[in-house]
């Protein structure tokens, strides 16, 4: 089963992001994003989908562009 912490860094790496780019883009303190990234901290599953859900978005705006 992949974990919440492996899908945020796949979906974050396909979006071209870095951690700091993602806090600044979803008002996240890039520390938690870390955190998250790291599997020392998860978020409740409400946030986990729209965090990920976000990143999709991103991903298809990028792609879109191209």
């Amino acid at each position: 089963m992949t974990t919440f912490a492996e899908k945020l860094k796949q979906a974050r790496a396909t979006t071209g992001l870095s951690q700091q780019g993602m806090a600044d883009r979803m008002l996240i303190p890039k520390r938690t994003i870390a955190n998250w990234e790291a599997g020392d901290r998860t978020p409740p599953p409400y946030v986990q989908r729209f965090v990920l859900n976000e990143l999709e978005q991103l991903r298809t705006e990028k792609e879109e562009k191209q």
